[in-house]
């Protein structure tokens, strides 16, 4: 798509409001947009935005006249637009063998379709260091989970358009599987591990799917909205992890060994870490998470070389852990 003069940033930021609220179902106009987002744009100026939607993007956009407002003829149309600059690019440009590790899974021939057209849009003077064009660069990634064909698209594209998901899943204890109806809020990726968080109509609560539990996956026509109270980092913890969250909040105190000192020191665990460097060579580390087994067996990785300090939660799952460890190698 030639970047017409209409697209400078600041228009692009209209339209791309405006075509969220037709999404959405708000039936905009220039007097609703102005009242939601506090703009102060004329009605002639917002028939120009609308105009630029229907060229330049080709949104099947019309005016409904018993809502006052704007709508899509077709409910799954949204803008696809890229927005980077050419340092970032540049950067995307780099990262190619990342893309391995998703070698086998829906989201190959996706991901590097998507580099293909950034990098065709790089100017021909950008040079890029040979070392990672000839793979001498190599990334050791966590196992990928497998998908059934079809899932990944339709999931992203219902929660993209905020649209109920109707699908066939089984918990890890289950043998079979049920039909469930599912609003997809946000998709997940855990250490090459794909999860959905959303609302389950069957518990009538919000949950966290495993994607390659998921089955005979279609959209409906029915449209949701992510309540206001929805808060993400309620359900999830980005450093730690997305299972088995209590909703309660934990401080977490450990002691690291004097011969993990280097290896602690140069990471950072988490974003809200405290960290301290111990007149006898250890190592304390404390952090707020929500992920009590997450970061359980995240302890259990150091093999004896992490001390818990609190809470005593942790302490003893980690203990639990340990003696069914031993039971197996006794």
């Amino acid at each position: 798509m030639n970047q017409s003069r209409h697209e400078s940033p600041h228009i692009l930021a209209y339209i791309m409001e405006i075509d969220k609220a037709i999404r959405n179902g708000e039936y905009p106009n220039a007097a609703k947009m102005n009242k939601k987002m506090g703009w102060t744009i004329s009605r002639s100026t917002f028939l120009r935005y609308m105009d630029i939607l229907r060229t330049t993007y080709n949104a099947p956009v019309e005016f409904d006249f018993t809502k006052n407002g704007y709508r899509y003829t077709d409910s799954t149309f949204f803008i696809q637009q890229v927005m980077l600059k050419e340092g970032e690019l540049l950067t995307l440009s780099m990262i190619l063998p990342l893309l391995d590790q998703y070698k086998n899974t829906p989201l190959e021939a996706s991901f590097k379709n998507l580099m293909r057209k950034l990098m065709d849009m790089l100017p021909d003077s950008v040079l890029v260091d040979s070392s990672f064009i000839n793979n001498e660069v190599h990334f050791i990634t966590d196992p990928i989970t497998k998908l059934e064909e079809g899932v990944f698209e339709t999931v992203l594209k219902a929660t993209k358009l905020h649209r109920t998901l109707q699908l066939e899943y089984k918990t890890s204890q289950d043998t079979t599987y049920s039909v469930r109806e599912f609003n997809p809020y946000h998709i997940i990726c855990q250490k090459g591990s794909w999860y959905l968080l959303g609302f389950s109509y069957n518990s009538n609560a919000v949950r966290l799917y495993a994607m390659p539990r998921i089955r005979m996956c279609r959209i409906t026509e029915k449209k949701f909205f992510i309540p206001h109270h929805f808060k993400i980092e309620k359900h999830i913890d980005p450093e730690m992890g997305v299972w088995n969250n209590s909703g309660n909040s934990f401080k977490v105190e450990i002691e690291f060994a004097a011969s993990l000192k280097t290896y602690v020191t140069e990471r950072e665990w988490h974003k809200d870490q405290m960290m301290k460097e111990n007149s006898d060579g250890t190592v304390s580390l404390s952090f707020e998470t929500n992920q009590i087994d997450q970061t359980a067996a995240w302890i259990l990785s150091f093999a004896g070389g992490a001390k818990i300090l609190n809470p005593p939660e942790l302490r003893q799952q980690v203990r639990e852990a340990a003696k069914k460890i031993l039971a197996l190698h006794a």
